[in-house]
């Protein structure tokens, strides 16, 4: 009884913490330098705390990771980056599921909807339009098609505005149970999405450039894999430009 009492609270704690203890590896970093160079080094691990969601909310299943996605969180990059491309395929297992990755990010959760700031590229699953009516009307189809937005006070330049988000130019995701490629190019400020092999979507002037990675649980399960981030060199970022650095 008092074995189970005690990993109750451990539970709780880690819930409600802002960091794991260990870090899990998923992921491979590249370097344009290293790219370039005779140099065997070719990539790295990318490693990832968990910031506010249970121990078990990420795991490994051969070469996936699997975001239960309970409960809303996140969990972030080790390490800052700045200017880089990003490849990435992922796919919902439920109807209307929701996710997405956070760039530029400060990792650090409101405390009402338990998200952080930056700029996020969404990943919707296309059911949750048809579940998500109000008074019989569907919500914009472009919600489930990598819509781009800033988020926590991260004002940005839509290129394809949809109020203060841009949507995409093109309907390319696939629904549930099929993998959806995107590819990532963020420079100074400049985000252009790729949707399973075509650029359809940007914004630009992004108040924060320089932050955290952070991978979204919001509520159902989806995978990821090939999950690939390519540094390019760095710009001139200012301090408000930045996101502080989380000391662990």
């Amino acid at each position: 009884m008092v074995t189970r009492i005690l990993l109750w609270l451990f539970s709780c704690i880690c819930i409600q913490g802002y960091a794991q203890p260990s870090t899990l590896k998923f992921g491979k970093e590249l370097s344009s330098v290293h790219i370039a160079s005779k140099s065997k080094k070719k990539s790295v691990p990318i490693e990832w705390v968990n910031v506010n969601t249970a121990p078990d909310t990420w795991s490994l299943l051969k070469k996936e990771l699997i975001c239960t996605g309970r409960p809303i969180g996140v969990m972030r990059s080790k390490y800052q980056y700045e200017n880089f491309l990003l490849h990435v395929e992922w796919k919902h297992i439920e109807p209307g599921g929701n996710s997405g990755v956070f760039i530029w990010s400060d990792a650090v959760p409101g405390e009402q909807n338990r998200l952080p700031n930056g700029v996020e590229v969404q990943m919707l699953e296309l059911d949750w339009v048809k579940l998500n009516t109000k008074d019989g009307v569907e919500p914009p189809i472009a919600y489930v098609h990598g819509e781009l937005f800033g988020v926590g006070g991260v004002e940005t330049i839509p290129d394809n505005p949809r109020g203060t988000r841009s949507k995409s130019i093109e309907n390319r995701c696939k629904g549930r149970g099929e993998w959806n490629t995107y590819d990532v190019v963020c420079v100074d400020g400049v985000v252009k999405l790729s949707v399973n092999g075509k650029f359809v979507n940007g914004l630009a002037r992004a108040s924060q450039k320089r932050g955290y990675l952070c991978l979204e649980s919001e509520g159902a399960e989806i995978h990821f894999r090939n999950f690939t981030l390519m540094e390019l060199p760095t710009g001139i970022v200012s301090n408000h430009e930045a996101a502080a650095i989380i000391n662990e």
